[in-house]
């Protein structure tokens, strides 16, 4: 290296000039912001690397540091532009923190970074108080973005900072309260990151920084009683209490402190607000003497004036020690106190009778004949107090702690000298309006459920209803309505008596209902199908109590009773009367409750053949309804016979299935097109299938009538079948649409059923060949059908040999046979032919015996089944046995000379070879030698 390329030890050298070129080319891309608000992309990370490079390269000349030091400046003055113009245009989101105030956020704690690295900067006043403000500042900034790590950070790099000064020997306010500030936003950083024991130790290490200043004892004292109001919050009432009190004792100190009147009444008003806080935490913790103090304290240094809350606050605390006396004072005030809002004198009435009601009754009654005494008492004025103490809030059963109200109203209006008041004719309009608010009271109780209050609200209304003859009908109601509240509370003895006494009165349907709803709370369905019975007798019975019992029923999980109640319901639609609702949903509604029990299936099916008989009656359009409802109707009684069907084949019980299935094509009478055509044809097919597995369940065969009704229900599949075809526009020998498998069913189930019928084998052999000219033909069904017409009493020995041999052929034409199955076909050829063609010599005989022996020519061995390829081997072989004995010596060569060729392809079978080879030749030389001879 030459002397000249080294620097001097004040100059800067050429890597710290581009460092500082890069750094202020980048600020530039920043300065001033852009329209968009947008920033240039990786500007905070390249800032960064190149801020961590310059790192390295410490320690720098005090002119490297100033450069710096205006470097740190622009890029903070950028940021503040950038922040200014994304508040005078906010993110459209502004329900989250636009993404851009983070990236400013991170630009601003570079700047802070890089300004601490030129902290010892020499001709700038006050550098560390500044840097400590860089960071300060940055660290509000990442507060209010939530971001409380880098907040933390930021300000323990100020602190740090400033902590090289000497906090005694600071005499600018302006830094004397920066360091008052991070103490306390590093604090509120704590807090909110859930660190109060630092929150804590912060706020304490801070007293040392008040110097005397009553701003900053406010300061204070204000965190403190921000971090106690939000224990209180979070039900931390000792937290909360213990740093209320650290506030009111910095609070004080500030008053002693003060030099303005203007910071002398702020200090006083904040110390009253924070002695009502404790006040209200003492009440909490039911510590009432210390509320008291408060309270006092309060008033002695207020001139007179008091808060709303005060009277309040010492009412609870007077009631909280059962000083009765000292809260109705309290109480007296409040009513005379203009200045306390409504809401607050009403919460503390509320407040005094609930203690008054916990202390006993009496108090409570005494303290309202006292406000009734106010009230020159007499029966309007008895009313127009019962319903300031009611409220008509309280009548709609939606005040909390009403119910204590209620019940103080319930001793008042049952006292002997109210009631007397409303004695005779001069008081029958009062009489009525205090019967009334007493009756609006119970009924919004019971809304609420409050059956208890209610009960009590509506036995003292008939307290102001007269015993004579006009009245009865409005008693029976209230016997009724009181039964309704001992229903609720499940008291049924007493609603037993109070519906007794209401039909003693006025006998109803209503009071045969209530005791049908007793018998339901009792579980007792029998007694409550009879009151079913009993109500039906009254005089003014409709139908429209049927319908409620089953909605009662139905409530009470009393599905018998609700069966009851509407098949009862059932038998009113013939009869012209006005129904509660349409046949077709009470039949719907008992199917749906049916349905949830199990073993319901007869019944079920009772029901649905009734729905059944009614369309067939009344017609579709009568019986479910017109346009869309009817439709969904008609579709659910379809769709419900269906599952009920499948259902019950499933678990076997395949008479019901037949029968649920058969109502199928019925209800859906009108609606055959697209899939429900194929539905329909899917239970026609289905019920033939549950008809003849009911018959091999019951192992009784099914008689001619079921036969018949079997083939009609075959053709009308058939023709729906047809239908589907010809929609979709298909040759006559292709049917699709269908499931192979329900295509497969049907003609299997046709061939059984016709079958039964004498001379019907060409129709047989017609329905397979149908069948393999479809596309559901497979090897497999073909099998299940040759092996179905190859046995049995009713066997088709034609269709049986075309089904085995279409199946055998399309095996065979597969790119992976399966054996197994074509072992089986040969075998069942074999015998068919056997039995249907005559003598062993027959060649049809023998060609599927050729025809096995050229299938197996070419397998590995093992492929083909070798039971079965043993079988084939031994069975021809035996073959010749009986022509041999009748001297056919040809026809008993061929057999084995077939048999010993199937043996050659078997393995396992070389001792039968052997034997096989041994006797065919000394079989052929005794025949030359018979020949020669």
């Amino acid at each position: 290296m030459r002397i000249a390329e080294l620097s001097s030890p004040d100059s800067p050298s050429n890597h710290h000039n581009h460092l500082l070129s890069q750094i202020d080319s980048l600020i530039k891309q920043i300065e001033p912001p852009t329209p968009t608000l947008s920033l240039p992309e990786n500007i905070s990370s390249d800032l960064r690397q190149t801020l961590t490079q310059l790192l390295q390269l410490s320690p720098y000349p005090n002119s490297l540091k100033l450069h710096i030091w205006k470097l740190s400046y622009r890029l903070w003055n950028a940021c503040v532009d950038i922040s200014n113009a994304v508040s005078i245009c906010p993110s459209p989101h502004s329900s989250s923190p636009s993404p851009s105030l983070a990236s400013v956020a991170m630009l601003r704690h570079i700047a802070a970074d890089m300004l601490s690295l030129a902290v010892d900067v020499t001709g700038v006043p006050s550098p560390v108080v500044k840097s400590a403000s860089f960071y300060y500042k940055t660290g509000l900034v990442w507060n209010d973005l939530r971001n409380f790590e880098l907040a933390s950070t930021c300000f323990e790099r100020a602190t740090d900072t400033v902590s090289k000064l000497d906090a005694s020997k600071i005499s600018d306010a302006g830094e004397r309260k920066l360091l008052m500030d991070l103490n306390l936003a590093r604090s509120r950083t704590a807090w909110e990151a859930s660190d109060r024991s630092l929150a804590l130790t912060l706020l304490n290490r801070a007293k040392s920084l008040l110097f005397g200043s009553s701003d900053h004892l406010k300061l204070l004292a204000s965190q403190y009683l921000a971090f106690g109001k939000n224990a209180l919050s979070k039900n931390d009432n000792n937290e909360g209490l213990k740093l209320m009190n650290e506030a009111l004792e910095l609070y004080e100190k500030g008053l002693s402190a003060a030099r303005t009147r203007d910071q002398t009444m702020e200090l006083k008003e904040l110390r009253s607000k924070t002695l009502r806080f404790i006040s209200a935490v003492h009440l909490q913790k039911g510590e009432y003497e210390n509320v008291i103090k408060c309270v006092r304290v309060l008033r002695q240094g207020n001139d007179g004036e008091q808060h709303a809350s005060l009277p309040v606050l010492a009412m609870k605390a007077w009631l909280g020690l059962s000083r009765y006396g000292e809260a109705e004072n309290e109480l007296r005030s409040m009513v005379v106190n203009k200045g306390i809002p409504e809401r607050v004198w009403v919460s503390a009435v509320e407040a005094y009778f609930e203690a008054a009601g916990t202390a006993g009754a009496e108090t409570a009654k005494g303290v309202f004949l006292g406000l009734l005494g106010r009230c020159h008492v007499s029966a309007g004025s008895a009313v127009r107090v019962v319903h300031r103490v009611v409220g008509d809030a309280d009548a709609a059963g939606c005040v909390q702690g009403s119910e204590v109200r209620a019940k103080v109203v319930a001793d008042l209006v049952s006292d002997e000298r109210v009631v007397a008041l409303f004695a005779g004719d001069a008081a029958a309009k009062e009489r009525m309006a205090m019967h009334a608010i007493l009756w609006n009271c119970g009924s919004g109780r019971f809304r609420s459920k409050d059956y208890e209050t209610s009960a009590e609200m509506f036995e003292k209304s008939l307290l102001y209803v007269p015993s004579s003859m006009g009245n009865r009908a409005l008693r029976a109601k209230g016997f009724r309505v009181l039964c309704l509240c001992y229903l609720g509370l499940s008291l049924l003895d007493r609603a037993q008596e109070y519906i007794n006494e209401a039909e003693k009165l006025e006998p109803n349907v209503a009071s045969s209902f209530l005791k049908f709803k007793i018998n339901l709370e009792r579980k007792d369905h029998v007694g409550a199908i009879n009151q079913i019975e009993a109500m039906k007798m009254c005089l003014d019975f409709t139908p429209d109590f049927l319908s409620l019992s089953a909605h009662e029923a139905v409530a009470c999980h009393a599905f018998p009773v609700a069966v009851a109640s509407l098949s009862n319901l059932l038998n009113f639609y013939t009869s012209g009367k006005p129904m509660p609702t349409t046949e077709v949903v009470v039949l719907r509604t008992l199917v749906t409750i049916l349905s949830q029990g199990p073993g319901n299936e007869p019944e079920v099916l009772k029901f649905m053949k009734r729905a059944h008989a009614r369309v067939s009656e009344l017609g579709t359009r009568c019986f479910f309804g017109k346009d869309e409802t009817g439709k969904r109707e008609q579709n659910w009684f379809a769709v419900t016979s269906w599952n009920f069907g499948t259902q019950c084949g499933k678990e076997k019980k395949y008479e019901l299935c037949a029968d649920f299935l058969r109502l199928v094509p019925d209800f859906y009478d009108g609606l055959l097109d697209g899939e429900i055509s194929v539905t329909v044809f899917k239970s026609l097919v289905l019920t033939v299938s549950a008809m003849i597995a009911s018959e091999n369940q019951k192992q009784i065969a099914l008689v001619d009538d079921e036969v018949k009704q079997a083939v009609v229900l075959l053709d009308t599949a058939w023709k729906i079948l047809t239908s589907i075809s010809m929609d979709k526009r298909l040759l006559d020998d292709q049917i699709t649409g269908i499931e192979p498998e329900l295509f497969f069913m049907y003609t299997f189930n046709a061939l059984e059923i016709h079958g039964r019928i004498d001379n019907s084998g060409p129709l047989q052999l017609l329905l397979v060949k149908k069948f393999v000219s479809s596309n559901a033909s497979n090897p497999k069904y073909l099998l299940q059908i040759g092996l179905c017409a190859s046995q049995g009493p009713r066997a088709n020995h034609e269709v049986a040999v075309f089904a085995l041999n279409e199946s055998l052929s399309a095996l065979l034409s597969s790119p992976s046979p399966n054996y197994k199955e074509i072992a089986l076909i040969l075998r069942r050829l074999i015998a068919v032919s056997t039995i249907h063609k005559g003598d062993s010599d027959d060649d049809s005989v023998h060609n599927i015996y050729k025809q096995a022996y050229r299938i197996m020519v070419g397998l590995k061995v093992g492929e083909y089944p070798t039971d079965e390829g043993k079988w084939l081997a031994l069975t021809a072989w035996n073959r010749a046995a009986l022509p041999m004995k009748l001297g056919k010596v040809d026809t008993a060569k061929k057999w084995m000379s077939v048999g010993l060729e199937l043996a050659e392809k078997v393995d396992g079978m070389e001792t039968y070879k052997a034997c096989m080879t041994d006797f065919l030749t000394a079989f052929e030389k005794n025949i030359q030698l018979q020949t020669n001879g």
